[in-house]
Order: structure tokens, then sequence, then C-alpha cells
């Protein structure tokens, strides 16, 4: 994507560094973040420097990269082990970081260039399948639609393109009227962040509204679909995505408003059986307290918006059953949220 006319991707590497764009300065600055080892790069993932399901694929598979150029002579592959444990522990819910991991893992047994070779096919496979479900999924977009979207699930998510917000991104380019609802996805907001400043700077008419304004907007018909993007897919079709995106799925099913999920199908679990199998992270309380903004000043500030005192609890993501989704749009085409078709993309 083109920001103040320069084309970026959310992550990439140069040398033995990993830069990625600092998505919790979004949208009051854009700055790029740079880590020179794999333990930095872990620091990247866990603090949400880089965000979304593919993007925090590439992370991963860049840190297992530069773990093998750091790696000792002696004690290689101890040292090898300890930072595949590293990296996963980063964020637990989100299957493209295992499976990127692994990837990296094994390529590097034949030498470490072959590792470095191996991260960089992961990121560019994500950029290049996001733009594949930008084409099947704009197929489902009519002209004049009201898509509502929930959390961040666009460019700055992968490594290029999005997967919820590339069919968006696809029907705009073919002069499509589209209008989108952004939910602000508390608590962390990387609707009202990240989703609503992509949107502008890609010139789609858009909106932000408060998370418990969906059920109202779609009671009144006034959203004709939904995308949302998923952090890792069950066999049987459940999804775990971020928290709020299952009472979107139910009110969803209630006006009869088709509801589709966006992923690659780096993101599908065929191990897992169903969602009640999927760890859900819990972050720090201070995440749902606290909310970050800029004064009228333009200074950066953090301020307490709830009860002093008292406690909060912070479910990073949820699980929307299989039975709430209308398909999921992949890279090789739409699918049905069952295990047969889902097990047919594996063939």
């Amino acid at each position: 994507m083109n920001v103040k006319g320069k084309k970026y991707r959310t992550i990439w590497m140069e040398g033995s560094s990993v830069f990625m764009i600092e998505q919790n300065l979004l949208p009051f600055e854009f700055k790029i973040f740079e880590a020179k080892s794999y333990k930095e790069t872990c620091i990247g993932i866990s603090t949400m420097i880089v965000r979304g399901a593919g993007a925090i694929g590439a992370a991963a598979a860049y840190a297992m990269a530069q773990a093998f150029l750091e790696a000792p002579e002696n004690g290689f592959w101890e040292f090898l082990e300890k930072a595949k444990k590293d990296i996963e522990e980063t964020r637990p819910t989100a299957r493209n970081l295992f499976y990127a991991v692994d990837r990296v893992f094994e390529a590097g047994k034949i030498s470490v260039e072959n590792a470095l070779a191996e991260a960089q096919k992961v990121a560019d496979k994500d950029a290049e399948d996001s733009q594949k479900i930008g084409k099947f999924g704009s197929k489902l977009i009519k002209d004049g639609f009201n898509i509502e979207t929930h959390c961040n699930a666009g460019w700055l998510a992968f490594v290029d393109h999005g997967t919820a917000l590339s069919p968006i991104y696809y029907a705009h380019k073919q002069k499509k009227k589209v209008f989108v609802y952004v939910d602000e996805t508390r608590p962390r907001s990387q609707g009202a962040r990240l989703t609503a400043w992509e949107l502008k700077n890609e010139n789609v008419p858009h909106v932000i509204i408060p998370d418990n304004a969906g059920a109202f907007l779609m009671s009144q018909g006034k959203v004709d679909m939904m995308i949302v993007g998923a952090d890792r897919i069950a066999a049987n079709g459940d999804v775990a995505n971020k928290i709020g995106t299952l009472e979107k799925a139910i009110v969803a099913k209630e006006y009869g408003i088709p509801f589709y999920v966006a992923a690659p199908t780096s993101t599908f679990d065929l191990d897992c059986k169903s969602g009640k199998e999927i760890i859900i992270e819990n972050r720090s309380q201070d995440e749902v307290l606290y909310q970050t903004g800029i004064n009228e000043n333009g200074e950066k500030q953090k301020v307490l918006v709830c009860s002093p005192g008292s406690d909060a609890i912070n479910p990073a993501f949820d699980v929307t059953d299989a039975k709430y989704i209308t398909g999921i749009i992949t890279e090789k085409g739409i699918v049905k949220p069952d295990i047969e078709e889902i097990g047919r993309l594996f063939d």
C-alpha cells in the first residue's frame, strides 16, 4: 500500500534487521520500528507494534530467521530450540505464527540461507494470498453495498492488501460504490485507529461506530454484509477473532445479514477439531482501563477512562461458532464453514 506516495509493506527484512510499521503510534504518527535481533522482533509481536494474523506470521518467520543468524556454533540447536519457544510464546492464539515458525525452523535444517529464503517466502505468500482473497471476495460486494467490519484485517494486519478489507479495496478499484461501518473495536480501538486510517488513506467512504451500535444499524437495514478476519480457524469452521466478533455474528444471523470471514489457508488449524480447543489470549487490564491519544497540543497522552480502583478482564479474542458464518473467503475461493469443504482446501 502507498503512504504519502511511497509503497510500504507492513513488515520486511533487510540484512539481519526486521522492520515493521509501529502500529501503536497510528493514526497519529507513522514510524518504522527496527528489530535488530529475534528477541526484539518478539517484543514487537508481544507489544503489538506488529499485529494481525498474517503480519504476526511474517514477523515470526523473520524472527526465526534472525535466530538462525544469531545462533552460536557451540549449542547451535539448543539456541534455536529456545528461540522457537520464545517466539511461539509471544501470542498464543494466532495460527499463522506457529505455521510460519515451523516452516522456517524446518527449512533451516538444510542451511541458514535456506531459513532466510523460507522466511521471505512466508511473507511473499501472505501478500499474494491477501490479493487473491480480495479478488474472490469482491464478487460478493454489489454496487452500493454498506459493509460493517470489526477490528483491523487490512494491509496493516498482513504483509500487504489484508483480508477483510482486501475485497473492499478491490471493489472500490472496480468503481463500485461501497460504504464501510468501522467498529471502533475496544479496548485497543484497532478499528477506530487502524481500519479508519487505512480507509481514509485509500479514499474509501466510511464512518467509525461504537462497538455496541452494530445491532441497531443492522435492525435498521443499513448493513448489507459483514466481513471480518480471523486469527485461527478450527477444522469444523469455528473461528477465533478479535473479541466482539461473536456478538456481531449472532446479531447478523438474527437479521439475515451475510457474515463472512476472510482468511488465508495458513490460518486454518486442522489439528484443532473445534473452537473449544483454541487457546484465548488474556491481555493486561490496563488496555481496558486506560486509553492513549493526543491532546489539543498534539502531545501523546495516556488517561484513565474507568472508575479508579476497579479491575478489568481483557480476553483478546472470542470464538464464533460455524453456524453463524455464511462463508470463509480464502485465496483458493469461498467455502462453507464445515469440515468437508474446509478439508477440500487441503486436498
